[in-house]
Parts: C-alpha cells; sequence; structure tokens
C-alpha cells in the first residue's frame, strides 16, 4: 500500500479533493454575496495563484492580484452594479454560471468621465475548479454592446 509522505499536510490533502455539488452550490452562493457587497478582494481570494482569467472588459490575466485590479475597476465605474445567477451548469470540477448584470456607468469607464447612462446584459462565466480554488475562468459577454448601451462607443442601427 502506497503511503503519502509525511509533508503532505491534510490542508494540501484537502486543496487536492474536488468539490461535491453542493460545496459548489455553496461557494457560488458565498460569492454571490461578495457580488452583493461589490467586493473585489473577497472574489480574488477564490482564484488559484497561477489562475487564468479571460474577459472581454480586461483581457487576459493571471492570478488574484490581476482578477482583483480588473473586479475594482469594474465597480469603480459601476457603483451600482448587480450580478446575479439565472443558473448553474455542474460537471464534475467544471461550473457553467448563467448570469445577467446591471448598472449605470457612475464612477467613469476606460478613462471617460461618466455618462450616467445605464447597461443591462446576459453573461456567461465558465469556470474550471481545483480543490477549493478557480484555475480557469473564461467571461463571455458583449462588451461592445455594454460600451453602446453606456454611451463610450457610438453605432447606428442596422
Amino acid at each position: 500500500m502506497d503511503r503519502e509522505p509525511a509533508s503532505v499536510t491534510s490542508a494540501t490533502r484537502q486543496s487536492e479533493r474536488q468539490m461535491t455539488r453542493e460545496e459548489i452550490v455553496a461557494f457560488f452562493d458565498r460569492r454571490q454575496e461578495a457580488w452583493d457587497n461589490l467586493d473585489a478582494a473577497a472574489l480574488a481570494a477564490d482564484y488559484a495563484p497561477d489562475c487564468i482569467i479571460e474577459s472581454p472588459m480586461a483581457g487576459t490575466h493571471i492570478g488574484p492580484a490581476a482578477a482583483q485590479a480588473a473586479l475594482q475597476a469594474a465597480f469603480d465605474a459601476f457603483l451600482d452594479m448587480k450580478i446575479r445567477t439565472d443558473s448553474l451548469v455542474i460537471d464534475g470540477n467544471r461550473v457553467a454560471q448563467l448570469a445577467h448584470g446591471d448598472g449605470t456607468d457612475l464612477g467613469g469607464f476606460m478613462g471617460m468621465p461618466a455618462t450616467g447612462k445605464p447597461f443591462r446584459l446576459t453573461a456567461v462565466f465558465v469556470y474550471e475548479l481545483d480543490g477549493h480554488r478557480i484555475v480557469r475562468e473564461q467571461r463571455i459577454y458583449d462588451f461592445t454592446g455594454l460600451l453602446v448601451q453606456i454611451g463610450v462607443l457610438k453605432a447606428k442601427p442596422a
């Protein structure tokens, strides 16, 4: 019988095991509280040190510090932003979160002055989890549509 080296701690074993469906649901319920509070630090704490995040708004970034900075920039621009989960699809360590969001450009976005205009969008976030950490996240939403809604980008109707 193989034995673990003594250097492997119970905390290491905990982080290596996959979460159950119930734990994943609780994980996303806790993340919803952080979204409700626009708490970038609490959200960033869920990312693994070498996580990869792909975002239409912030591009590809790596690690919790980059995640926190990108989230904080969005929270600073959209001071009243609300993100709500419509559904979670859980398949082992992969989770797809269908969500909708709304808010108002109250703080200025992308170096532009605040427009005071609202937005509403639907988004999908695809996560890969390892233990109790997010190791990969892909955010999918209509970033161009967001820019048009808040008046940063002008577009003529088709």
